[in-house]
């Protein structure tokens, strides 16, 4: 009886050295992530685009932009319902800091703001904001 006894004990402290100690749960802390893609960096934006954009006295501005690798651009503008002349200007873009905005100044210190899109340039208004209201989908120009 004695040798019972002593077996079952001896094997009750065996089963409790042999428990795995219950590991502390770790807590990470979240792995912040910042998406750096922009249309700068993301979008195939160089090339022409062009469209008909909003004209306060005319039928509309008959718009193509040539965005050149080496950061210089050509526009061409036509006022549709006034004459058949074309105006070219020629200048220089650079990016904004968001990387998503091209700022145009041209050859007499102007400066216009396009919003780069997939396959697509918006015209912005004159601080570089999106235009509102109800001619807003007709300030884009399309990627040919």
């Amino acid at each position: 009886m004695k040798k019972i006894l002593t077996f079952t004990i001896l094997t009750a402290f065996l089963a409790m050295g042999c428990e795995s100690k219950k590991e502390e749960a770790v807590v990470e802390q979240p792995i912040e992530l910042i998406d750096e893609h922009n249309a700068r960096n993301s979008l195939d934006y160089l090339g022409t685009y062009k469209g008909t954009l909003p004209c306060a006295d005319c039928e509309g501005i008959e718009t193509e932009i040539v965005l050149n690798e080496d950061e210089t651009y050509e526009i061409k503008t036509k006022y549709l319902g006034k004459d058949s002349q074309v105006f070219s200007d020629l200048g220089s873009y650079t990016w904004k800091e968001d990387g998503n905005t091209l700022e145009f100044e041209n050859t007499d210190s102007e400066i216009t703001y396009y919003f780069v899109s997939e396959n697509r340039l918006i015209a912005l208004d004159q601080e570089g904001n999106r235009i509102t209201g109800d001619l807003a989908q007709f300030y884009e120009l399309n990627k040919q």
